[in-house]
């Protein structure tokens, strides 16, 4: 029989291996078909890219951190289209009670990332690509990660992106 932290560090590892896979490319392929289908935020992106990085040079490490409207694309995309449908599931472990749901002891809880992103509660018209909903407080540290939990691309609190996600990162 295998230890609690044995086990536990299997499944951190699992998890890195599945988030790190596919979530920064499938990101970017969905923030690319977006913008191909909403030509005003092409070339919104388009214009971006022009003003920060010239169009006589490749994009730099160094130039992603001022490319915000290029990240609230990114941002967007993760809302929309979440990399994986589910968060690993969690079990309780004790009796909590959240927005008014008891939620037992030994309750397996699984969030849907799709049902948060999508959600029109918390969303307007939340089919809808519009990288603007991220730039209210658009500054060059804006992250991918989503301070107030409408949305979860990297996971949060001890059980978010277990690794320095290397596109996280870049993109901060």
């Amino acid at each position: 029989m295998q230890s609690k932290d044995t086990c536990d560090l299997i499944l951190w590892l699992q998890e890195i291996i599945i988030a790190t896979v596919d979530n920064p490319s499938n990101a970017v392929e969905w923030a690319l078909a977006e913008m191909v289908n909403n030509p005003n935020v092409m070339k919104k992106a388009v214009d971006e890219l022009d003003v920060v990085v010239g169009k006589e040079r490749l994009v730099e490490e160094s130039d992603i951190q001022n490319l915000t409207y290029l990240k609230a694309c990114i941002r967007e995309a993760f809302r929309i289209h979440p990399y994986h449908p589910f968060n690993p599931p969690h079990v309780a472990i004790s009796d909590t009670i959240i927005a008014g749901y008891l939620i037992p002891k030994d309750s397996h809880v699984m969030l849907s990332r799709i049902g948060l992103g999508r959600n029109p509660r918390v969303w307007v018209n939340p089919l809808e690509f519009r990288p603007e909903r991220h730039l209210n407080n658009a500054t060059s540290t804006m992250v991918l990660a989503e301070p107030e939990l409408r949305f979860v691309s990297f996971g949060a609190g001890r059980r978010g992106c277990p690794l320095p996600c290397h596109l996280a990162l870049q993109l901060q």
